[in-house]
């Protein structure tokens, strides 16, 4: 469910836990676009027969591709009515904890770790994790950092 709120609202996010996406299919055609989109064509991303024989068995996600994926994901979470602008300012930490699998399903969690204010808006520090269905440990967990302008 997505949390909703008024700009002028913003600093009462700090600490509150925003829950978690809808889960997300991880196929292979999207595995593939990524592929080309970045040149990274490794047999353990792109060819499922050589991949079967590799270290997971199968194809797996990249690892950036399930960070990028944070971001249609986090539009899930958080609506801030009367901003102007959001822009991504970066990460302090991430960790590609467990590989993603082809045919897999993810989500993510967010927590707002820190609401500070900065020149002319606000930056946000969310703590986000993005799970596995059925997995016994995220896929990722990264300190994401985001502006928000009037």
């Amino acid at each position: 469910m997505t949390t909703k709120i008024q700009y002028a609202d913003i600093m009462s996010l700090a600490g509150r836990d925003l829950g978690f996406t809808d889960y997300l299919d991880i196929t292979q055609e999207r595995i593939n676009t990524f592929a080309d989109a970045t040149d990274d064509h490794q047999y353990i991303h792109v060819d499922p027969e050589r991949a079967k024989d590799g270290p997971f068995g199968t194809t797996v996600a990249h690892g950036f591709l399930t960070l990028s994926l944070s971001i249609p994901l986090w539009g899930q979470l958080l609506d801030i009515e009367g901003a102007g602008t959001k822009v991504n300012y970066g990460l302090d930490r991430v960790r590609f904890v467990s590989p993603v699998p082809v045919g897999s399903r993810i989500r993510m969690g967010a927590v707002i770790a820190e609401v500070t204010e900065v020149e002319g808006g606000y930056q946000l520090a969310v703590d986000e994790t993005i799970e596995i269905e059925g997995g016994t440990k995220p896929a990722m967990v990264a300190r994401a950092l985001s502006r928000i302008y009037a």
